[in-house]
């Protein structure tokens, strides 16, 4: 793992992106005031025709302009950017109600769909046929390079590229939404980003506020339920106060909820179905899709301003005319305040007993795309998650002598869900029934969050401070607990083996047993996972058929000995573990009696992933795993070559190779070349010491990665080398374009249909230009491209 910059050495900013779902906003902290303050980006975008102002978010609306709908000046931005076809913020939110089929909300929320492909062009998902589809990626990407150009145009000394830079996710987000949330980074210019949990961040947000205090506000036992509830997504984090050993607080996070798409999207079209009974009873028959489009926004607007304090008794909604009747024939009705809260009190807040659980009928909603949430219930999810965590605390050591492991004792709440205090006052006094009794009320301390839009982009920034070594780190990482199968005489029995809440990076302590494995013939490494037994110890030894462990594929591989003529022998080896940077699990099985050790790889990605399969071990693993030392023999010989200083000539790397580890190329089984295949990424920046570098480079990769596919984390390692190689090589010499050509034709099955078109477009772009040369009569046409110039 990269190690934090330190203020000295790293960038001059720290800044903190909240991406979210209807409004995004920036914050930042710079490092040379000491005062380690944190600001907010103003944030300039457009607000009418050829007017733009400063504000402190950004609604994540994207709008595209029909041809000649304006003027190319009336969307000028202050950064003099010429006209791009599409632009975001308060104009795009405002004037996309009234024309709604080009316009694209919540695009966070369709970045977590799993029955989409998310990386294609399904937005605006009810537009007209001549809109631009575009990707849930795409339309992220364009918000935050929105964002970037604001940045670079108050502070265009310090591009925001070369910046610390700290994106908010929320907490259920998957492995596959996280990773499309860094490519949409990318694709806006920002290759280097951490990731926070949106629930994390605002409480890191509350602990600035506290600067002086924090540690007298909260006690050691204590827990704290962070309630986030945003436009798009609920998320319910726990955090357990604990005394560090230096006797200072520290936190722990010990449960995250589950992921749920519901949150202020639902409440507002719950409201527009409400009023659009009223207009029925009023007689209208039914609202064309462009009136209906315009009532869902407006009854954002009756939510916000009914529920906020001192808001007026009651709301005018007014629609425009449809049809002939577009001019004069507009519609109106009226609702009140009081009718308005009964109808999202009791739909999404009721109060209810804790023993009520979600139901499962499908949502009524499912039409507009989204999967939301079965149940609209939010304080049904939270009693499940806080039984959940009750139960997983009662078997646990560490947690199991809390009385009331269920309730918690402060409250934080985020998220724009509670700017209305009608309803944080609700949630507040329907967890207060839930723990109070006939004879003794009790209520939980709820933390004071003065600003919900911008707590979550304040609390990166201060993330991405504590990953430079200033302030308070809560305990997070690994969101489940990983345990290793093991036969034993009473039958198989899961082996702890990675703790949830472990950093990526972090090198782990093997557990004491030892295991017989014999070379040369295929073993089998059971793996489980468990999402609610968060704070299980060391060595902590459970049934495999427990019902809070979830089986995955099994590692089946053979372990290769060092000496040929040690096939066959029992060796006693070691499971230890590291959880990369990158979400998979790296074991290595060490040898208890030599120092050889094996590495495995497994992809803890499929424990979350929804949208593929595992992956199932096959012959690409059964080709066996060489040695350690064996790969330290490797990465010399290619350091030698492309690393900083190199000592050795391009020409016949693989052959280098193929002697330094007494093994020819035609030999080297697939865990070999996906090694490979890594340590030539590392040393990328190597391809630019000269034409021959790069063509020996890309040739040795291509020939690592083929096919493309069946060797696990394969899908990962083709989008790396998509993004790091697709149009961008170094030199341009006929060798390196021919060595280009040939590592994506090693690699062409791993690639999407999408991916495969792409590449080959110049390609057919030129055969059909000399086809049509030929066709025509004039002369025997050109030379084929094979690359673009």
């Amino acid at each position: 793992m990269t190690p934090p910059d330190s203020l000295e050495e790293g960038p001059r900013y720290v800044v903190g992106i909240d991406l979210g779902t209807t409004n995004s906003a920036a914050c930042y902290v710079d490092t040379r005031d000491d005062s380690h303050r944190v600001h907010t980006l103003p944030i300039p975008q457009l607000v009418d025709t050829a007017q733009t102002e400063d504000r402190e978010t950004l609604p994540s609306f994207h709008y595209q302009p029909a041809a000649d709908e304006f003027r190319e000046t009336d969307l000028q931005l202050p950064w003099g950017q010429e006209s791009v076809g599409h632009f975001v913020g308060v104009f795009a939110r405002d004037h996309g109600i009234q024309v709604p089929g080009r316009l694209i909300a919540s695009a966070k929320s369709w970045l977590c769909h799993p029955g989409v492909d998310r990386t294609a062009g399904i937005l605006p998902w009810q537009g007209g046929d001549d809109v631009d589809r575009l990707s849930p990626v795409e339309v992220s990407s364009r918000v935050l390079t929105h964002i970037r150009h604001a940045w670079e145009h108050q502070f265009p000394q310090s591009p925001l590229s070369e910046q610390t830079v700290v994106l908010t996710i929320p907490a259920s987000f998957d492995e596959v939404a996280r990773n499309l949330t860094i490519q949409a980074a990318q694709k806006a210019g920002l290759n280097r980003v951490l990731l926070i949990e949106e629930p994390q961040a605002a409480f890191y947000a509350w602990i600035d506020r506290h600067r002086e205090d924090w540690e007298e506000l909260v006690q050691p036992g204590q827990k704290i339920l962070v309630c986030d509830v945003g436009g798009g997504t609920t998320d319910f984090t726990l955090i357990r106060v604990r005394s560090g050993e230096d006797g200072k607080v520290v936190f722990h996070r010990v449960a995250v909820g589950d992921h749920l798409i519901l949150g202020g999207d639902n409440l507002d079209l719950t409201l527009a179905t409400y009023i659009e009974n009223r207009f029925r009873e009023s007689g209208v028959a039914k609202l064309s899709p462009r009136q209906w489009s315009v009532l869902v926004r407006t009854a954002r607007r009756v939510k916000e301003v009914l529920l906020a304090d001192e808001a007026p008794d009651e709301f005018t909604v007014s629609l425009p005319g449809s049809g002939s009747k577009l001019i004069g024939g507009s519609l109106q009705t009226t609702v009140t305040r009081e009718e308005i809260v009964q109808v999202l009190v009791d739909g999404f807040l009721p109060a209810e007993s804790f023993a009520q659980q979600p139901q499962e009928n499908q949502s009524g909603f499912q039409e507009f795309g989204l999967p939301y949430a079965a149940d609209s219930v939010i304080t049904r999810y939270l009693s499940s998650f806080l039984s959940a965590h009750a139960e997983a605390a009662a078997e646990n050591e560490m947690l199991k002598d809390d009385a009331q492991a269920a309730r918690p004792d402060i409250i934080l709440f985020n998220g724009g869900l509670f700017e209305s205090p009608v309803l944080k006052e609700q949630l507040t006094k329907v967890i207060s029934s839930w723990f109070s009794t006939e004879s003794v009320s009790w209520d939980p301390q709820v933390l004071r969050c003065d600003r919900l839009d911008l707590a979550v982009a304040q609390g990166a920034a201060c993330f991405g401070m504590v990953s430079r070594g200033i302030g308070v780190r809560i305990s997070a990482g690994l969101l489940r607990t990983y345990y290793l199968g093991a036969q034993t005489e009473t039958g198989t029995s899961a082996i702890w083996l990675v703790p949830a809440g472990t950093e990526p990076g972090t090198q782990l302590d093997p557990p004491d047993e030892s295991f017989a494995l014999q070379t040369g013939t295929p073993v089998e490494f059971p793996v489980f996972y468990s999402g609610t037994r968060l704070t299980d110890a060391v060595g902590t030894r459970i049934t495999s058929e427990a019902e809070q462990l979830t089986a995955l594929p099994s590692i089946r591989t053979v372990i290769r000995p060092k000496e040929s003529d040690a096939t066959g022998q029992q060796v006693r080896v070691q499971v230890r573990a590291r959880l990369t940077e990158i979400g998979t699990l790296d074991l290595w099985c060490a040898s208890v009696e030599s120092d050889e050790r094996w590495k495995l790889q497994f992809d803890v990605r499929s424990a979350v992933r929804t949208d593929i399969s595992a992956h199932q071990a096959g012959a690409a693993e059964a080709a066996g795993i060489v040695d350690e030392d064996t790969l330290e023999s490797v990465r010399e010989v290619l350091t030698s070559v492309f690393g900083p200083k190199p000592s050795q000539k391009p020409g016949g790397v693989a052959r280098q190779i193929g002697r330094a580890i007494s093994m020819s190329r035609s030999d080297w089984p697939p865990s070999l070349l996906r090694a490979i295949w890594q340590m030539l990424i590392d040393l990328e920046a190597g391809r630019r010491h000269s034409a021959a570098h790069e063509s020996a480079w890309l040739n040795l990769l291509g020939f690592s990665l083929r096919p493309g596919f069946g060797y696990v984390m394969d899908d990962w390692r083709i989008a790396t080398t998509w993004e790091l190689l697709r149009g961008k090589l170094i030199h341009g010499t006929p060798d390196v374009r021919n060595q280009s050509w040939i590592m994506w034709r090693r690699i062409a099955g791993g690639l999407s249909g999408g991916q495969q078109n792409a590449t080959a477009s110049p390609l057919l772009r030129s055969i059909r230009q000399t086809a049509q040369q030929l066709q025509k009569g004039k002369g025997k046409g050109g030379a084929i491209a094979l690359h673009e110039k």
